[in-house]
């Protein structure tokens, strides 16, 4: 389980990107975070892995207090966690290949891992990744090759390296077309749904939210302003929405949508 408390980010300038946020998650949910652009969505997933530190507030994860770990528990942490970028964070000159088995950094020496050098076990496994979102043949071209699409495969595929419980995915189909989006987060209900990995993403489109979710929270301006599932999405009022996107948010004929 994971148990978000009171969470609050303050950056240096003074920017409060989260507000005292709680809730929990439980294992195997597909939790989706909505909310405009600059809401707190990235810096909260960024918060749960300790990718950037909380100013206040606890994050326990299967009741370890991941905001106190130090270095080594932290790695541990993290090698249970998998994180999926927006823009996708390859390395875009390396092949498909050494971009998911970086995946494995958390598991193997750093001095072979900094040539390349990787278990057979780890080479296995990646192929296995590969394999799961159909890039076998791509696997030595160089990232930069790929489509967006195909890159964010990669990302999953990256992800799946850490043999992960839980994956975040920081808005990943937020520059994708509406084929790609349904089909990569197709890929992580899969894996949701078969592997039993919980999933936290953030999205912007109800019309996805209402296809994938098992549970929604909403924030604005940093604070947690809804809680709901995929069918309280379906009714949800104009109240509730402009509570989430404001009031010059407007509904469109494509779905539910805010206007960042």
């Amino acid at each position: 389980m994971l148990e978000i408390q009171n969470l609050t980010k303050i950056y240096p300038d003074g920017t409060v990107a989260l507000r005292q946020v709680s809730f929990t998650v439980e294992p195997g949910e597909f939790l989706v975070i909505i909310g405009l652009s600059g809401s707190g969505k990235s810096t909260l997933l960024r918060c749960i892995n300790r990718l950037i530190d909380p100013t206040e507030g606890t994050i326990r994860w299967d009741g370890t207090d991941v905001t106190a770990a130090e270095s080594a528990e932290l790695r541990r942490i993290r090698r249970q966690i998998g994180m999926i970028f927006q823009q996708f964070n390859l390395v875009r000159r390396s092949s498909v290949l050494s971009n998911v088995l970086a995946g494995r950094l958390g598991y193997v020496r750093p001095l072979p891992s900094l040539v390349h050098s990787f278990p057979a076990a780890d080479r296995e496994l990646a192929w296995k990744a590969l394999q799961r979102v159909g890039l076998t043949e791509q696997a030595a071209k160089q990232a930069r090759e790929l489509s967006g699409g195909q890159q964010q495969r990669v990302g999953i595929a990256r992800a799946l390296m850490q043999q992960p419980r839980m994956i975040l995915a920081d808005e990943p189909v937020a520059s994708l077309d509406p084929v790609l989006a349904h089909s990569i987060l197709g890929y992580l209900e899969e894996l949701n749904r078969l592997d039993g990995i919980t999933v936290l993403c953030s999205l912007h489109y109800l019309d996805l939210v209402q296809r994938y979710a098992t549970r929604v929270i909403g924030l604005r301006e940093g604070r947690l302003v809804y809680r709901g599932t995929k069918e309280d999405i379906r009714r949800m009022t104009d109240a509730q929405f402009k509570e989430i996107y404001g009031e010059e948010a407007v509904r469109t004929s494509a779905g539910l949508q805010g206007r960042s």
